[in-house]
C-alpha cells in the first residue's frame, strides 16, 4: 500500500517498533475479541495479540499495525455503519468491498452484525494479511470463507478506471461468485458499499484522485449506494509531517475533500458528500497527549 519503493524497515521510525506499552483495548473491542476468537482470558488474549503484531510487522510494519489498530472494529463508529447493514439486509445481493482491509477485523464486524458474508469481498496488496487474519481470528479460508483478493489498486488489471456508472447503463447480469475472481474489474457498477480507512492518506493528492476515481466505478448508481471510510486530514488542503522523519504526508480538508467527490470524480449533485473533522488522542499512554487529526466521511449517491 505504500507509496513509495522504500523497504519496509527503512518505512519505519525508530520510536515504531513494536510496543506493548501502546495495547489499550476497551472493554467492547476486547468482548468482540473475545467472542470471535473463544479467548475468553483477557491476559491469554493479550499474548496472542501480541504474538500475531509481531507477524504482521514481518510482512510491512505499518504505524497501525504498532498502535493495534488491526484488533479494533472501527467500522462500528462511523456513521453510514447502519445504513451498510441496512443495504445488506434490504438490498438483494449488495456487494460490500473493504479496501486495505488487512486482518479483515472491519469486515468481520459487519459480518457478526447481520451483512451476508457471500456478498462481501475484501481486497489489499498481499495475501498475507488476509491468511494472517484467519490465524488471528482462529478461522480457515473453509471455516470462515469471505472473498479476499490481493491486488494493487494502481494496477489497471487489478482495478482499471472507468467513469462512474449511471442508472442507464447500469450493470446488470448474474450474481458474481465473489470467490472466484480474480480482480476487481468485474465489479465495475455493481458494488453497493465502499469502505476505506487509513487508506487515502497514504497517496499523494494526484493518486489519492485515482484511487477516488478507480472506486468511484466500482459503484452501483442505486440511491444509497455509498463508500466510506477515514484517514488524516488537516482544516486546510497541504502537507504534513508524517510518522517517518523526512516524509510529508498530503492531507485533503474537508472542503477539498468534498470538491474531489463532488465535482472531480462524479459530476456535480450526483452524489451528497459528508465529512467531520476530529481531533483524536494519538498516544493515549504518552504525556503530554499527542492529537491526530481525521477526516470521517461518506459519499452516497442520489
Amino acid at each position: 500500500m505504500s507509496d513509495d519503493s522504500s523497504t519496509p524497515q527503512e518505512l519505519v521510525p525508530p520510536d515504531r517498533k513494536p510496543n506493548e506499552r501502546l495495547y489499550s483495548l476497551s472493554e467492547e473491542e476486547r468482548a468482540f475479541l473475545k467472542e470471535q476468537t473463544g479467548i475468553q482470558d483477557d491476559d491469554e488474549l493479550k499474548a496472542h495479540v501480541l504474538r500475531l503484531q509481531a507477524e504482521a510487522y514481518k510482512v510491512f510494519p505499518y504505524p497501525c499495525i504498532q498502535r493495534f489498530n488491526f484488533a479494533r472494529p472501527k467500522i462500528s463508529r462511523l456513521p453510514p455503519y447502519q445504513d451498510l447493514l441496512k443495504l445488506g439486509r434490504e438490498r438483494n445481493g449488495a456487494i460490500f468491498l473493504d479496501i486495505g482491509s488487512c486482518f479483515g477485523t472491519d469486515v468481520r464486524k459487519a459480518i457478526a452484525d447481520g451483512y451476508p458474508m457471500e456478498n462481501v469481498i475484501t481486497s489489499d496488496l498481499c495475501q498475507d494479511y488476509a491468511d494472517l487474519g484467519h490465524k488471528f481470528f482462529r478461522t480457515t479460508r473453509e471455516t470462515y470463507p469471505v472473498a479476499f483478493l490481493p491486488g494493487d489498486v494502481f494496477d489497471p488489471k487489478h482495478l482499471e478506471v472507468v467513469p462512474p456508472y449511471t442508472s442507464a447503463n447500469a450493470s446488470t447480469g448474474p450474481a458474481l461468485a465473489l470467490r472466484s475472481l480474480t480482480s476487481l474489474n468485474p465489479l465495475h457498477g455493481r458494488v453497493s458499499a465502499i469502505h476505506v480507512s487509513s487508506f487515502f492518506h497514504l497517496f499523494n493528492e494526484e493518486k489519492q484522485l485515482h484511487v477516488g476515481r478507480a472506486l468511484a466505478g466500482l459503484l452501483s448508481p442505486g440511491p444509497g449506494s455509498m463508500i466510506f471510510g477515514r484517514h488524516a486530514a488537516l482544516p486546510e488542503k497541504g502537507s504534513r509531517q508524517s510518522e517517518r522523519e523526512g516524509h510529508r504526508m498530503f492531507c485533503h480538508s474537508p472542503a477539498s475533500w468534498t470538491n474531489l467527490w463532488d465535482g472531480q470524480v462524479f459530476e456535480k449533485g450526483l452524489v451528497k458528500v459528508q465529512t467531520d473533522l476530529l481531533e483524536i488522542p494519538f498516544d493515549v499512554n504518552r504525556l503530554p497527549m499527542r492529537y491526530s487529526t481525521i477526516l470521517i466521511w461518506s459519499v452516497v449517491r442520489l
